[in-house]
C-alpha cells in the first residue's frame, strides 16, 4: 500500500498548486476550502485505480468518499461563489504578510492542505486496497459514516437556509441540530471520519486511527471551533448566551441559563 500512497502524491500536489496559481490571480486564498473534500475524492479514485481491488469493501469505501467529497465540494463551492470576498481568516493572513502573501500562501495554505489530505487519506487507501466483503466492524463503519454524513448535510442545509433570510441577519441559529450543538456540521464531519476508519480497521488497518483523531482535533482545537467562535462572539451579540447553554461539539440537550 505504501507504494500506491507515494505514487498518489502528485495527484494532490499538482491540482493544489494550480489552485494556488488561480488564487494569486484572483487574490482570494479561500478557494482552497472548496478543494478540501474533492481532494480526498481524487485520491480515492487514484487509490482504487492503483490497487485494482475488487469486492464490496473497496466499492463501499470509494462510494462513501466520493459521496462526501461531491456534497462538501458543491456546498463550499456555492458558498464561495456567493460570498464574493475572501474569507476573513485568509484576509487576516494577507494583511499580516502584505505583498509576500502570494508566496507564503503556497506553503502555509495550499501545500499544507495538500499534505494533510495525503496523510489523512490512509484509512481510505486501506479500505479501498482490501478486497472482499466487509465484516461486522466494516458494516458498522458504513452506518457510522452515513450517520455523520447526514448530520453534516442537514446541519449545513439548516445554516444555509438561516443565512438566506435577511430578517435573521446578525442573529444566532439555535434551532434544529444547532439547538443541541454549536457546530453540528463539524460533529458530523468528525463522525463520518470515524466511520471511514472503522471500514479500514475491518481490513486490519487499525493503526490508521491517527487520521480520525487528527481530524477531530483539527475541528475542535485548530482550524474549526477556535477560529470561528471568537469571530461569532464579536459579530453576534447573542452568541455568548448561546455558548453558555449549548454544547460546543457533541449534540446534547441545552443547559438552562
Amino acid at each position: 500500500m505504501t507504494s500506491i500512497w507515494v505514487w498518489a502524491l502528485p495527484w494532490i500536489v499538482v491540482p493544489m498548486v494550480a489552485l494556488w496559481g488561480y488564487s494569486v490571480v484572483r487574490r482570494d486564498a479561500s478557494v482552497v476550502d472548496v478543494f478540501w473534500g474533492p481532494g480526498f475524492g481524487v485520491l480515492a479514485v487514484v487509490y482504487h485505480w492503483g490497487a485494482a481491488s475488487s469486492g464490496v469493501r473497496p466499492a463501499l469505501a470509494l462510494a462513501a468518499v466520493l459521496l462526501w467529497a461531491l456534497r462538501l465540494g458543491l456546498h463550499l463551492g456555492v458558498r464561495w461563489v456567493g460570498k464574493g470576498d475572501e474569507d476573513y481568516r485568509y484576509a487576516q493572513m494577507r494583511a499580516r504578510h502584505g505583498d509576500g502573501f502570494w508566496w507564503v500562501s503556497l506553503w502555509t495554505v495550499f501545500l499544507l492542505q495538500a499534505g494533510l489530505i495525503w496523510l489523512l487519506s490512509w484509512p481510505i487507501l486501506a479500505a479501498i486496497a482490501s478486497p472482499g466483503m466487509p465484516g461486522l466492524v466494516g458494516w458498522a463503519g458504513v452506518v457510522v459514516f452515513l450517520a455523520g454524513f447526514l448530520f453534516e448535510a442537514v446541519a449545513d442545509q439548516q445554516l444555509r437556509r438561516f443565512r438566506r433570510d435577511p430578517a435573521r441577519r446578525g442573529m444566532v441559529l439555535d434551532s434544529g441540530l444547532w439547538r443541541y450543538s454549536r457546530h453540528p456540521n463539524y460533529f458530523g464531519d468528525a463522525l463520518l471520519w470515524w466511520g471511514l476508519w472503522l471500514m479500514a480497521a475491518d481490513a486490519g488497518a487499525w493503526w490508521t486511527v491517527f487520521a480520525p483523531v487528527t481530524m477531530t482535533l483539527l475541528l475542535l482545537r485548530v482550524s474549526g471551533v477556535p477560529l470561528l467562535e471568537p469571530h461569532l462572539t464579536e459579530s453576534r451579540p447573542r452568541y455568548a448566551a448561546y455558548v453558555r447553554r449549548t454544547s460546543a461539539f457533541v449534540p446534547w440537550p441545552p443547559r438552562k441559563e
